[in-house]
């Protein structure tokens, strides 16, 4: 019994000395972990940064992705009637080139698009008519000729009383009557396109030219080698769209606030991306069809290439001179909500390096790369207005006078910005 009493003495020394040990062992490994999680935090604290304001691009990532630069502008963006028209040539600026004459088309010079002159030759028509006319120019001429011969010994016998009253004015009669033929078919002849001074027996023409009315552009082409013409069948259309117009659509309400002088601000329906000036000349004075709008007449400024008759515009007109400054709706982007446009800079991003050993190496990589390298800076604007393909924008903080910014891709440069977060890969 006494060696039982002993024996579990003894175990629960045991147990009591292990269990000490443990508590101690525990207490060791948790300072142990505390004490590095404040080495940790100590060393972690200094690499905290601020949010990155500044991207740097190569000049093949701009080329690559698109990226377009341009400057603020002023528009007029407030005060403003929108509304749709089209463009228009006058018809004293159109023309079809047609024959005077009938004819099967020999030659045909020109094609769509092509750009003439007035007087130009077109084409070339073909008749054995046209032969015949001639023909008939010279045989008049010879007629008179003989004509005048006979008139001559008509008033010499007249004059001796040997020959009839009656016979002198016959040859009169027959001479006034051939001069009158020669005449008509010496203008026909001109009409034709044909001198009639270098008709003869040995010139006579068998086709006839058709020439340009009007300086302007090919915009049809009705005939064909082969086909025939007459007048009422026009070889080409032809169109001066130097005399292009704008017709807007306004409706009735908006009429009173249209004046003559007014700028237009327009683009085309199906594209967009360009922006046009117009200035209104004339206003209508009735209604159109049953749309229960007045056109209202605008002349085209500037450059007129790529404009085509009958092409669809929506235009705003400006009621006041004021204007803001405005950039493409694409040249702003929302981050944390709020706006932000990119300035191109001659500033430098922060360059971060982990290894002191590699740092020379790499500024020298650096360096090398900025050569072909732009910077944009990330700059909070406020939106306004947006019309038209652009937007009105306040700066929160002033910008350098006449500053490339971004106008398309901008985008892009803030993901850069946001993948990098300063740093340079």
């Amino acid at each position: 019994m006494k060696f039982n009493i002993n024996k579990i003495t003894l175990m629960t020394a045991v147990a009591v000395l292990l269990f000490a040990f443990s508590a101690c062992k525990d207490d060791k490994k948790a300072e142990d972990k505390s004490a590095e999680t404040k080495t940790a935090g100590k060393e972690e604290a200094p690499h905290e940064e601020e949010t990155p304001t500044i991207a740097t691009l190569t000049e093949e990532q701009i080329k690559t992705v698109g990226i377009q630069l341009g400057t603020i502008e002023h528009k007029e963006l407030t005060a403003t009637i929108k509304a749709n028209g089209n463009l228009k040539v006058p018809n004293n600026n159109k023309a079809n080139a047609t024959s005077l004459y009938g004819g099967v088309i020999r030659t045909l010079k020109v094609q769509i698009g092509d750009y003439v002159r007035k007087g130009q030759v077109i084409a070339t028509i073909a008749n054995p008519q046209f032969i015949q006319l001639q023909e008939e120019y010279l045989s008049t001429a010879s007629r008179i000729t003989f004509a005048e011969q006979e008139l001559a010994r008509q008033k010499e016998l007249n004059e001796g009383s040997a020959g009839a009253k009656k016979n002198l004015q016959s040859a009169t009669a027959e001479l006034s009557s051939l001069r009158t033929r020669r005449a008509s078919l010496q203008q026909q002849i001109q009409l034709m396109g044909i001198n009639p001074g270098s008709v003869s027996n040995g010139n006579l023409k068998s086709a006839l030219v058709v020439t340009s009315p009007l300086n302007g552009t090919v915009s049809n082409v009705f005939a064909k080698i082969g086909s025939y013409v007459d007048v009422s069948s026009p070889v080409i259309e032809i169109v001066d769209n130097s005399s292009l117009h704008l017709d807007l659509q306004v409706f009735e309400k908006d009429l009173p606030q249209v004046k003559v002088g007014q700028t237009i601000h327009f683009t085309l329906t199906n594209n967009p991306t360009a922006e046009y000036d117009a200035t209104v000349f004339s206003i209508g004075s009735s209604f159109e069809n049953e749309s229960k709008t007045i056109a209202v007449h605008c002349r085209v400024n500037g450059n007129k290439s790529g404009l085509i008759d009958g092409m669809n515009i929506t235009g705003i007109v400006s009621l006041s001179n004021v204007t803001t400054p405005a950039v493409p709706n694409d040249a702003i982007v929302n981050a944390d909500g709020k706006y932000y446009i990119f300035v191109q800079t001659d500033k430098k991003a922060e360059e971060h390096h982990e290894e002191g050993e590699e740092e020379g190496s790499q500024k020298e990589g650096e360096e090398k790369k900025h050569k072909n390298s732009k910077n944009f800076e990330k700059v909070e604007v406020l939106k306004g207005v947006s019309d038209m393909g652009y937007t009105a924008v306040t700066f929160v903080n002033e910008i350098p006078a006449n500053a490339k910014i971004v106008t398309k891709g901008a985008f892009f440069v803030n993901a850069k910005l946001s993948n990098t977060g300063g740093h340079e890969d």
